[in-house]
């Protein structure tokens, strides 16, 4: 057996390589213009790592990473994919004629040997809170195959945690679990089931995005070096923090994004998933306690997060924190592997952060790039029944009946 179905239940692995080997998912990466652009230029602008060099592209997918190295003047590229998307890229291949440059091999690299040793690695490893899906350590495997010296794009990823106040969102996990609170629903009663219902929902990470001052303090951060790190480091990730809040401020819980850098020998670039930052299909993600804590400005926030890996291809997040001066501990048990996927497309502005009018702002805005008419205007027509005649005076449209239909000039 190999160490990725040592790792991983059966029934985890079909379902995650179906996903993959789905075009449409395929599309959603690929149209991360963030995500593609980023690995584009870490590999054109670092063509020294590739040019004339032998490279692996773990999880290729449709296989765009191995296009890139091949732009980048790769003599060959061995692209190892484990779903059913290994037909669809030796299918783009053959229709961009780069069948000399570029070998599908159709497995899991802890299964499938390469016919020679490589001088770069390839890959897009990340999951959701840069861990999730655990491909990294299939990625730090493939180092078996790279050459004494060689290069990893990307070669290190960083985690990020910081604590956030989103009272809104607090009160929206609530507000679900209070639908079990009913008693007479279809004549039959939920409410035993509250506390249960309140316990899952709390389980859920948040995968969305949010404005960056709901963040309380500054973040800290959790570093993996995919060139030197074990893949055994990966099973139990355990982090300690302490913040100091700039604020007063309901503590909700604490959230998470990554950065990856690809260091090459003539430049190093970062993708970021940081909510300063262009949305990605990563988004960022928030872990709830279920009893906020309220901290005031400096007042330490001490506590830790563990991740423990499972063998569904994720982890078990714990978070336990305190105030610097309380006894009262709060933990909370999170199921990365089953969020909540919150995202609207809208991200609204924490409440408290105006501070000027913004009514006052709208409105001069408006003012202020609108043109009056300085000479009334008058506009006679006819629309049948709907007979109008209209004045503009002073920018504004008058009718001698208020219920007019207000026509554009020209209408028949």
């Amino acid at each position: 057996r190999s160490k990725f179905k040592d790792r991983t239940e059966e029934s985890s692995a079909t379902q995650y390589f179906q996903f993959y080997g789905y075009l449409s998912q395929q599309q959603n990466m690929l149209q991360d213009y963030v995500r593609t652009s980023t690995f584009q230029r870490a590999i054109l602008d670092n063509h020294g790592d590739f040019q004339g060099k032998i490279v692996l592209d773990v999880g290729a997918g449709s296989g765009i990473l191995s296009f890139f190295a091949v732009q980048a003047g790769a003599k060959h590229v061995y692209a190892v994919e484990g779903s059913n998307m290994a037909d669809h890229c030796r299918d783009l291949i053959k229709n961009n004629k780069y069948q000399d440059k570029i070998t599908v091999i159709n497995g899991m690299i802890e299964e499938v040997e390469l016919p020679e040793e490589v001088d770069t690695i390839v890959s897009e490893p990340m999951g959701y809170m840069l861990y999730n899906e655990r491909m990294l350590e299939t990625y730090i495997y493939a180092r078996k195959w790279l050459k004494k010296g060689g290069k990893m794009f990307p070669s290190t990823g960083t985690l990020y945690l910081a604590p956030f106040s989103d009272e809104s969102l607090f009160q929206e996990v609530c507000n679900k679990a209070n639908f079990w609170y009913q008693t007479f629903f279809y004549g039959v009663d939920l409410s035993n089931l509250r506390e249960e219902a309140y316990t899952e929902y709390f389980k859920q990470p948040i995968v969305d995005t949010f404005d960056p001052r709901h963040l309380v303090a500054k973040p800290i951060k959790h570093t993996t070096n995919f060139m030197t790190d074990t893949e055994d480091s990966l099973r139990d990730i355990h982090i300690d923090f302490t913040f100091y809040p700039h604020s007063a401020a309901q503590v909700h819980g604490i959230a998470f994004w990554f950065d990856v850098a690809f260091e090459g020998s003539q430049k190093t670039v970062h993708l970021s998933t940081s909510p300063s930052e262009p949305l990605t299909h990563w988004y960022q993600v928030r872990c709830l306690i279920g009893t906020p804590l309220f901290a005031r400005p400096g007042q330490p926030i001490i506590g830790s997060v563990t991740l423990t890996s499972n063998k569904r291809q994720s982890y078990d997040v714990k978070l336990k924190m305190h105030l610097a001066g309380s006894s009262e501990t709060i933990t909370n048990l999170l199921d990365l592997k089953n969020p909540y996927f919150r995202y609207t497309g809208s991200v609204p502005v924490p409440p408290g952060n105006q501070t000027t009018s913004p009514s006052d702002n709208y409105w001069e805005n408006i003012t202020t790039s609108a043109t009056p008419l300085t000479q009334p205007q008058v506009y006679n027509g006819a629309a049948g029944a709907g007979a109008y005649n209209q004045t503009y005076t002073k920018g504004y449209p008058t009718s001698p009946n208020p219920y007019t239909p207000i026509y554009e000039e020209g209408y028949n």
